[in-house]
């Protein structure tokens, strides 16, 4: 009996290997397909940004209905949603170098990720368990593939290094081929590795969960301390606008992802008041960055930047202040900790909504600018 499962368990590894491989490689080499349609990718910038996203992620897609074995019915809805993603990424004329281009660019992998997310789910996305062992996923697959990366930097260094010493340059090769060909193909290696080695991503991510909560606390509350104490006027340009978000969904994506691996059942602890001071310091941040925003909108009118920086805050700031009444509740005894994972799992419906709205609406409602 044990040397039969055995036997199974290692034909199923191996089939999965080779699968997970096989897609791996269909990623790298569909990164490069469009090149031999003059499509190059130092050449044709634009194409890549606003395609991106289906370069990797309609492949990942496919390694979860094959894993789940999903019927034909989700399947035509999961290729009719990557359809009409693919034609709303390329049929507006946007304007050269516009924000709404790079903006659409950046919110539709959030919403594309939702689509990932309904197969990895295999028809549990509405049960609780299945959005949050999909959230507690994505932290451990962005754990191995920034692994992966910084293995990959590495390996680079020393091949220009070895190169360099019989004078041949890989640059040109590692921008053609080795940059983008890894960058995609490392997501699908990354999904596989999660999936065999779950036991030690759910080991290894908590502890880095609880090492950089506090560290994050630290920093907000230094910045607003410091803000308040000098008297200075948060600057919001762009480049602001964006380090400011990125910040705050950095806080929150540590936040969902301390409560996915956290015991459901355990008693309030010492991380758990660590999490209500990161939550309440996040809150005070976007409650500042909010009225930076709207001073500048206020001054300078609306733009399709600040206008997305407006939404993506006031999303943050609702999910923030229920998190934060129900870790306080939590703490207090008065709430179930169950009450806090149900908002974070349903909240992510708003996330792939807004992002939906910026990659269609937005281009129409500021002119392709």
């Amino acid at each position: 009996m044990t040397t039969t499962f055995q036997q199974y368990y290692d034909k199923n590894a191996l089939k999965e290997a080779i699968i997970a491989f096989s897609l791996a490689i269909a990623a790298a080499i569909l990164i490069k397909l469009p090149s031999l349609f003059g499509l190059d990718l130092d050449q044709n910038e634009n194409f890549y940004i606003r395609n991106m996203s289906f370069f990797v992620l309609p492949l990942l897609t496919v390694y979860f209905v094959w894993k789940r074995n999903l019927k034909f019915r989700p399947l035509i809805l999961l290729a009719s949603a990557f359809i009409v993603a693919v034609i709303f990424a390329n049929i507006y004329p946007f304007e050269q170098g516009g924000d709404t281009e790079l903006l659409s660019a950046l919110h539709l992998p959030v919403a594309l990720w939702l689509i990932v997310g309904i197969a990895f789910t295999g028809g549990t996305w509405f049960l609780d368990n299945g959005r949050m062992e999909f959230i507690r996923f994505s932290g451990e697959l962005f754990i191995y593939y920034v692994l992966i990366v910084l293995g990959g930097g590495v390996l680079t260094g020393f091949m220009a290094l070895i190169f360099g010493t019989i004078d041949i340059d890989i640059e040109p090769v590692f921008e053609s081929w080795l940059l983008p060909c890894g960058a995609t193909g490392a997501v699908i290696i990354a999904v596989w590795l999660v999936k065999i080695r779950n036991n030690i991503a759910e080991n290894f991510a908590p502890v880095l969960a609880k090492l950089f909560s506090p560290l994050f606390a630290i920093v907000i509350i230094a910045f607003l301390g410091t803000l308040l104490f000098t008297g200075n006027e948060l600057i919001m340009d762009r480049n602001v606008l964006i380090a400011f978000d990125l910040l705050l969904v950095v806080v929150l994506c540590l936040l969902i992802y301390s409560i996915s691996a956290r015991d459901a059942e355990a008693s309030p602890g010492a991380f758990d008041v660590v999490q209500v001071v990161l939550v309440v310091s996040a809150l005070l941040a976007d409650a500042v960055a909010l009225w930076g925003i709207s001073e500048r909108i206020a001054e300078f009118g609306f733009t399709p930047n600040r206008v997305a920086a407006l939404g993506m805050n006031l999303i943050l700031l609702v999910n923030l202040i229920w998190s934060a009444a129900l870790y306080i509740r939590f703490l207090s005894g008065d709430s179930s900790f169950q009450a806090l994972e149900k908002w974070q799992t349903d909240y992510l419906l708003v996330y792939a909504v807004w992002a939906a709205i910026v990659v269609i609406i937005f281009p129409l409602l500021f002119g392709f600018k």
